[in-house]
């Protein structure tokens, strides 16, 4: 059976590269009067050319939004279960070989996290991430958190070690909602540049989770790359390709975007990105991929300044962080910071983002926005 692999196979990064920065205005005018736009589309939208054309983009991207997820903003918090890891990566604070303080919390001590968010905060969407070590977070360790979980919130999701599909189905059957997996870099060449120890160095393994999750009949499935590490353009062409891909043969599943830009980590040897991207770029990109699908859910996290949270949230953005701790235990003990993965850039309470959500105009809601959605409907029609 053929997997993205075998589709990305077929395509050269250094060519594709090529053609974004071949682009012309023309290119980006004619993409901006399409309604579906094509690959060719898309590459004008992220190309240097496009940057003249902003302020269209960005009108386009609100209204295409605004019709299909109306004026909701979904409210998200992260749970960090274990910050032991096996793989070493440059980019990371878990990396095996940074000389942190390790810890994976309990079942009596992920309860007592929980019991502090709710008793502070109104999530009801909860995202529980660990590093990705099976000898300290199993699937069975897994399935028993979000056990514990759905005992108080809605939704849980995972962003954890790309796993196989029965053991997706195993988590699923525990009441698991959705899954997150980066593949931080689609250019295969440089990808053990940044991999160098560990199961994440096995490229192939790690882009086909997807498939995996599709074939696991997940009901969403999150992508992403760490912008940075390589030409954010040319990363945003490939992504885009494995959603079109994913859409086609797993239709039944939702799919969520994020953009997380690398941020600084706690030890020695902090890593630099390679190719930054700027917050005019970020917004590009976020309106790129709004136009290249109206049904995509687009993330916005903590790594990012409150300002500029809330200045893009118009452009394209559906789901956001609050109140974010990305060290275990963060919730229950706030004033350990030694065990972080990387340093949050908005620390806004959940009130005070909610509270600019709401002067944005905005709807925010702590669960899944399409349960929400059909829910209200439902109450509407009673």
């Amino acid at each position: 059976m053929e997997t993205f692999y075998d589709v990305q196979a077929r395509y050269d990064w250094e060519t594709v590269r090529k053609q974004i920065y071949a682009c012309t205005p023309a290119d980006v005018e004619r993409a901006l009067e399409k309604e579906r736009i094509t690959m060719d589309d898309f590459a004008a939208l992220v190309s240097p050319a496009a940057a003249g054309y902003m302020k269209e983009m960005a009108a386009k991207s609100y209204a295409v939004t605004r019709r299909r997820f109306g004026n909701v903003i979904q409210m998200y918090v992260p749970l960090y279960l274990s910050n032991f890891c096996s793989n070493q990566c440059v980019y990371c604070g878990f990396n095996c070989s940074n000389k942190i303080h390790r810890v994976v919390l309990n079942e009596d001590e992920i309860r007592r996290e929980a019991e502090a968010i709710r008793r502070k905060y109104k999530f009801q969407h909860i995202l529980l991430v660990t590093g990705e070590s099976p000898a300290k977070a199993s699937v069975e360790y897994m399935g028993r958190a979000i056990e514990i979980m759905k005992e108080y919130f809605s939704q849980v999701s995972l962003e954890v070690q790309p796993l196989e599909a029965d053991e997706y189905r195993y988590l699923m059957d525990r009441g698991l909602h959705a899954v997150y997996v980066y593949q931080e870099t689609y250019n295969e060449a440089r990808y053990p540049v940044y991999h160098l120890k560990g199961k994440k160095r096995n490229f192939r393994y790690r882009l086909e989770t997807p498939d995996r999750l599709g074939e696991a009949g997940m009901y969403k499935i999150g992508l992403g790359n760490l912008i940075g590490l390589e030409d954010w353009r040319t990363e945003a062409f490939f992504m885009s390709l494995h959603l079109r891909y994913l859409e086609t043969q797993y239709w039944q599943s939702k799919y969520c975007f994020a953009f997380p830009r690398l941020r600084p980590y706690a030890g020695e040897g902090a890593f630099n990105p390679n190719y930054p991207a700027g917050e005019k770029e970020l917004l590009q990109l976020i309106c790129a991929y709004r136009l290249l699908s109206e049904d995509l859910e687009l993330s916005i996290s903590t790594r990012e300044s409150s300002v500029y949270r809330d200045k893009i949230m118009p452009f394209g953005v559906t789901t956001m962080s609050a109140g974010s701790k990305t060290m275990p235990g963060g919730y229950a003990d706030e004033d350990d910071t030694e065990l972080e993965q990387f340093a949050i850039n908005d620390d806004r309470t959940p009130a005070q983002v909610e509270a600019a959500v709401r002067a944005k105009g905005f709807d925010p809601v702590w669960k899944d926005w399409s349960l929400y959605l059909q829910e209200s409907c439902i109450g509407n029609a009673r």
